[in-house]
């Protein structure tokens, strides 16, 4: 990998904090430590800050790469957006990207020691949410001695915890950048995420949560739960463009093993989540996204949920998004220019589905490239 215009080999770091935090579910965790990564430098004013926010399964390495002999292989989620000259310049912004709390990346979550047992926590973890991780997330802004974010960027799950940004922080953050994503998960996809999270609990090495006691992964039911969502990230053209009806082997088999492109093509990315990826943060990032809902405190008004904030808005929707379709976004641009906000919204034509927001599709870069240069300069 060429790595020109890349923030090149990049090194995480870590935050601890001793106070307590309280969480939404009214349970409490005392301490916690959360794993991030920066780039670029923060100007003398601190006015060029930006945090990113990952999405279900992302982490805080956002840009850049670990191993300069396999780059290619550590290259960050976002790098293709987030570098030098890239939308997200790195030459004008300070960008922070976060593991966020609960993450099996570093940060607190599942796998870490609970200090009253001396054993991993596994599913005694407390449930968290949207609202939490911002919580954490701008006790992370103080440390870095950031007052205010010129930027909360996100895509999918990352744009609403942008959203939540602007109603629990709103004066200080200038600009949410909401991509992808939408003001509450429809029943449909509260529907697959349930799917995915039974396959998991159902799974027999899951042990109630307590795996990692038992020296085993709940393998089976992480590849399930993954091949599930990966039929939702991608448009049904875009399915059919890349594997279409195309037998791995030319002919058919008359078995229950991988026959079609497609089946093999699940269960790759199954496999190689299930190496990754931690069941218990599945389960937990999952419920976050099912509890998010800022218009619930308001009787259903968004509107009304929307009135708090201050910021100015860009919103990108995708067409072939059918998990977080364009009318998502829609329904946040109008909330929010009934409160008078400013409002950008690029409908982006992209045949990838739901996945548009990671690729390079040149509309969307050059859409959010203007977006974030007028805030630049």
């Amino acid at each position: 990998m060429n790595d020109f215009r890349s923030v090149g080999r990049v090194t995480p770091q870590v935050a601890r904090f001793d106070e307590e935090i309280p969480l939404q579910s009214g349970a409490s965790l005392l301490g916690f430590t959360l794993v991030y990564e920066t780039y670029g430098t923060l100007n003398a004013a601190g006015t060029n800050a930006v945090l990113v926010c990952h999405a279900l399964s992302g982490n805080h390495h956002v840009a850049g790469f670990y191993d300069p002999q396999r780059p290619g292989k550590t290259v960050g989620w976002w790098d293709n957006l987030v570098g030098p000259g890239k939308p997200l310049d790195t030459e004008r912004f300070f960008v922070v990207g976060v593991n966020n709390l609960g993450g099996c990346h570093g940060s607190t979550g599942p796998m870490s020691v609970n200090p009253g047992t001396g054993k991993p926590y596994g599913a005694d973890f407390p449930l968290v949410t949207v609202e939490d991780w911002v919580d954490a997330q701008a006790r992370l802004a103080d440390y870095l001695g950031i007052d205010a974010w010129a930027a909360v960027i996100g895509g999918s799950l990352g744009g609403m915890q942008a959203l939540q940004w602007t109603l629990a922080y709103p004066e200080r953050v200038r600009h949410g950048v909401v991509i992808a994503s939408a003001p509450k998960l429809s029943a449909q996809n509260i529907a697959f995420n349930e799917v995915a999270r039974q396959a998991i609990l159902s799974d027999p090495d899951f042990h109630g949560g307590h795996y990692y006691e038992h020296g085993v992964i709940p393998r089976r039911g992480l590849r399930l739960a993954r091949m599930v969502g990966h039929i939702t990230y991608l448009s049904d053209d875009q399915m059919a463009e890349k594997f279409g009806r195309q037998l791995k082997h030319g002919r058919r088999s008359f078995h229950y093993e991988v026959e079609f492109e497609i089946e093999s093509y699940l269960r790759h990315q199954g496999d190689k989540f299930a190496e990754t990826f931690d069941a218990n943060t599945y389960l937990l990032i999952t419920k976050a996204l099912d509890y998010f809902d800022p218009a619930f405190a308001c009787e259903g008004d968004l509107r009304a949920a929307f009135a708090r904030t201050r910021a100015k808005f860009f919103v990108a929707s995708f067409t072939t998004d059918w998990r977080f379709a364009p009318e998502r976004g829609r329904e946040i641009v109008r909330a929010l220019l009934h409160n008078g906000r400013e409002v950008s919204y690029a409908e982006i034509e992209c045949a990838a589905g739901h996945d548009s927001f990671l690729l390079d599709d040149p509309h969307y870069h050059q859409a959010l490239a203007a977006y974030l240069q007028g805030i630049a300069s």
